[in-house]
């Protein structure tokens, strides 16, 4: 009988705490998967900048990849005209580049 009773409690325990499994599940897949995925995305195109690229940078500036480096990505802003920036820095590549 006390077998029972703990095998009861325990799977009774079990199913009291399923809907907390099942919200966490549920967080990871509309909140934490899309954000990791979002993340590698732009990883991949920042590792993938090469000269001629037109980008947004995160402070709202617009320019054309004129050289990379390993962190530094530097940008053509204007005529004579060339901005060091850090790769990090770098939030979208536009459409125009090449």
């Amino acid at each position: 009988m006390s077998i029972f009773v703990l095998q009861t409690t325990l799977v009774q325990t079990l199913f009291n705490l399923m809907p907390i499994f099942i919200m966490i599940l549920i967080f990871y897949f509309l909140v934490l998967y899309p954000a990791s995925k979002r993340q590698r995305k732009l990883e991949e195109m920042r590792r993938n900048l090469k000269k001629g690229d037109k980008v947004l940078t995160s402070g709202g500036i617009y320019g054309e990849v004129k050289k990379t480096e390993e962190d530094v990505v530097y940008l053509k802003v204007a005529d004579n005209v060339t901005i060091k920036v850090s790769r990090t820095a770098i939030v979208h590549k536009l459409e125009g580049g090449k």
